[in-house]
């Protein structure tokens, strides 16, 4: 325990002696992590409103304009004994230009100029929650090839190609944070390494009179752990005004794309873990420094 303290006590005052250079390195740390952090904001939310989208997923059997009522009844029959339908409704063709029109005001006068409808009557489907993904593309694709069925469209299908675009902007993101963190430990280092040049005779003393290793390291360490603590909170600061800042101008803009859901900045949890993040480059940095100190 005393040396725990001691190690904090003198890293804070190496810290604060050297503020000047310590200052690039908080900035390098605090860089990376609002990398990071921005990429998590996006991220995380585009993950909630795929779940959301996922839990209300639904599929539309689209009928033939020519499909009969027994066609239409042997398709509904079938839904219904597939065990997949929470719920199900026909929109008739009449039903699916009103819907279109009022979903897309500015280009209902297009369809002014039809001489016939060109929507297709069909049924939707909601999913039942917990469904089997794989069975419902079974159904779905038993459900094209019956009569009277032009088409049939299941919503998971780009859901999960989106998921996985998202994963790959997830991995290049990682990536480049983790360049970046790298870099800001190896600027933690340097930092670190000039307070151990200007302490070397006092730690050659301590060396001699057989001082613990963790007096000696300790401290080095500590003040990279600070160095990477002070970075993560600057950086949350700065993602939270930066948030902030967004919401005011284009809020109504970045809600419409949530789908009418309010953007919501990093939880609790990820704040941590990114503070924690901080703490850790900060260290690595500082115990690769310590390391020249005997």
């Amino acid at each position: 325990m005393r040396s725990l303290e001691y190690a904090f006590r003198q890293g804070g005052a190496s810290l604060w002696r050297s503020r000047g250079s310590s200052a690039f390195a908080v900035l390098a740390i605090a860089l990376a992590l609002i990398v990071l952090g921005a990429l998590l904001i996006v991220t995380w939310n585009a993950e909630q409103l795929i779940a959301r989208w996922t839990a209300a997923a639904e599929f539309s059997v689209y009928l033939r304009d020519d499909a009969t009522s027994e066609q239409r009844s042997a398709i509904e029959m079938a839904i219904d004994q597939s065990g997949l339908a929470a719920g199900r409704e026909f929109v008739s063709k009449a039903e699916a230009l009103t819907r279109f029109r009022r979903q897309f005001a500015d280009l209902a006068d297009l369809t002014s100029g039809f001489d016939e409808n060109p929507f297709p009557a069909s049924i939707e489907v909601r999913v039942r929650p917990g469904a089997d993904h794989d069975n419902a593309e079974s159904v779905v694709k038993r459900l094209t090839a019956m009569p009277g069925v032009a088409d049939a469209r299941y919503d998971r299908d780009w859901l999960a190609r989106l998921g996985s675009g998202l994963g790959t902007i997830r991995a290049a993101g990682f990536a480049l944070a983790l360049l970046m963190a790298v870099a800001a430990a190896v600027t933690v280092a340097t930092v670190v390494r000039l307070g151990l040049r200007a302490r070397r005779d006092e730690l050659e003393i301590m060396e001699l009179v057989g001082a613990p290793l963790a007096f000696i390291r300790g401290p080095f360490v500590a003040e990279g752990l600070l160095q990477g603590g002070i970075g993560a909170l600057l950086a949350i600061v700065s993602l939270w005004v930066a948030f902030l800042v967004a919401m005011t101008w284009w809020g109504s803009d970045l809600n419409s794309l949530l789908d009418g859901q309010s953007m919501q900045f990093l939880p609790i949890r990820l704040c941590f873990y990114l503070i924690l993040g901080g703490m850790l480059v900060g260290s690595a940095g500082g115990l690769v420094a310590a390391r020249d100190a005997v």
